[in-house]
């Protein structure tokens, strides 16, 4: 079991499930390790990832966490911290996915940073578009990729095997399936939870263990 490392958002699982920001594919969580997968053409699947290691990425938008987990195969959350995903125009697509490509030190050459430093440090690529998890503002919205901040970046990059991690990413809320983990690991509300955080664990109870 790992130690964790920062912990993000405490919500519930919407009664309406809202429309995705992409065309594309809709990841709906149904517990800790269960996803049902609503392709565009109404074709749905269910995914079971327990005993293999992922990443959930409960994106940055109205209805979900902005927040990722990740699950050691043992089936424990190891890992949580608040994230930024694709703003309008740019959204993040939904799906499961296989970590295909790591890259420890990146720039971007769709918006390279003016600077010249590199702005996609400890890249963890998950689709052949360009979109992955990567070091970065996780307080300003991207162009596609999902940025988490430094710690948790290269935490998560020494621990994410290719071909072997998946990657959720869901426009749902993941939270109820994590809370225990997380209060587990020490989890406590502080003043410098941001204010969305604190509003959901309010509104939300958690889902108990064990309902997998």
């Amino acid at each position: 079991m790992r130690k964790l490392l920062s912990m993000g958002i405490i919500a519930m699982l919407s009664a309406q499930l809202l429309q995705a920001g992409h065309p594309t594919s809709r990841v709906l969580p149904l517990s800790k390790s269960k996803f049902a997968v609503l392709e565009k053409d109404g074709t749905e699947k269910v995914v079971d990832l327990a005993g293999q290691d992922y990443i959930v990425a409960s994106l940055r938008e109205k209805g979900a966490d902005g927040a990722a987990y990740a699950v050691d195969d043992d089936g424990v959350i190891w890992w949580a911290a608040i994230i930024s995903s694709g703003a309008k125009g740019h959204e993040t697509p939904s799906g499961i996915f296989d970590i295909f490509r790591k890259e420890r030190f990146y720039m971007s050459k769709s918006f390279p940073d003016p600077s010249g430093v590199n702005n996609m440090d400890f890249s963890l690529w998950f689709t052949q578009q360009g979109h992955a998890i990567h070091m970065g503002n996780d307080d300003a919205m991207s162009h596609g990729c999902i940025h988490v901040g430094a710690k948790g970046a290269k935490s998560m990059f020494e621990w994410a095997k290719i071909n072997k991690t998946k990657v959720v990413i869901t426009r749902e809320h993941y939270m109820p399936f994590a809370y225990y983990d997380l209060l587990k690991a020490g989890y406590k509300e502080t003043d410098k939870t941001p204010n969305h955080i604190k509003n959901a664990i309010r509104a939300f109870p958690p889902v108990k263990p064990n309902t997998n």
